[in-house]
């Protein structure tokens, strides 16, 4: 593990003291405060982060029915729609791959990084594809245990060849981003939770703000730039 990995475990587990008691309670709802071992019981957010990728996938697949815009194709995208929902495959994800609740957050903030590069739209062909390979990628960079990309694949549902070549192309389309400061993971907790659990629409899009290319618990001097509805 690299030294900016160990920072952000680090930084995470003081996130209540370094964000103030907003993000912390935020945290606490979203089940990001308890431990991984022994937590048998699926977190808040897993939940909140499947119903707003379902909401996405279901505004984008009308907008494709109903519009002249054509879908662009690419290896994320599947020739049918997988069986299994949004919600069962994060959950499957969680329960097998054995990461933290944290990197479910991770793992968004790098699906939006990837949609803001490309000009793909989540559908029910690709969703489930970015997020094996987002969280992958996540539990890799945050957590301080991961598997091998063969048994990623095994629990993702695709073969290891496939997975690592979702990991090379999702890594080069962010520019290999992967750095995400403490007050942009806390923004994109705020919104997670205001987004879904306030019941607002997924029309009004996340403000998701760029980060610095560095762990830090100073406020992001960026502008935000709305993404995840696509």
């Amino acid at each position: 593990m690299d030294f900016n990995s160990m920072q952000f475990i680090s930084d995470m587990e003081n996130l209540s003291t370094d964000c103030g008691n907003m993000h912390s309670d935020i945290y606490r709802t979203l089940g990001l405060k308890e431990l991984r071992k022994g937590v048998f019981r699926s977190p808040r957010v897993l939940r909140l982060v499947s119903s707003l990728l379902d909401k996405s996938v279901q505004k984008n697949e009308m907008l494709l029915e109903t519009t002249q815009i054509k879908d662009v194709v690419t290896i994320f995208h599947g020739l049918r729609p997988p069986t299994v929902s949004i919600r069962d495959y994060i959950d499957r994800i969680f329960k097998y791959a054995a990461c933290s609740p944290s990197c479910f957050v991770v793992a968004h903030i790098y699906m939006d990084r990837f949609l803001q590069q490309t000009d793909i739209r989540l559908t029910a062909l690709n969703v489930h594809r970015l997020l094996i390979t987002s969280v992958m990628i996540a539990a890799k960079f945050v957590d301080d245990a991961f598997f091998n990309n063969a048994y990623y694949a095994k629990v993702g549902g695709v073969s290891t060849e496939e997975l690592n070549r979702l990991e090379m192309k999702f890594l080069f389309s962010i520019d290999f981003r992967l750095q995400v400061n403490v007050n942009t993971f806390g923004n994109y907790c705020y919104q997670l939770e205001k987004e879904t659990a306030g019941g607002l629409q997924i029309e009004r899009p996340i403000q998701a703000c760029r980060v610095k290319e560095s762990w830090s618990s100073k406020d992001d001097s960026t502008t935000c730039s709305s993404t995840i509805s696509r």
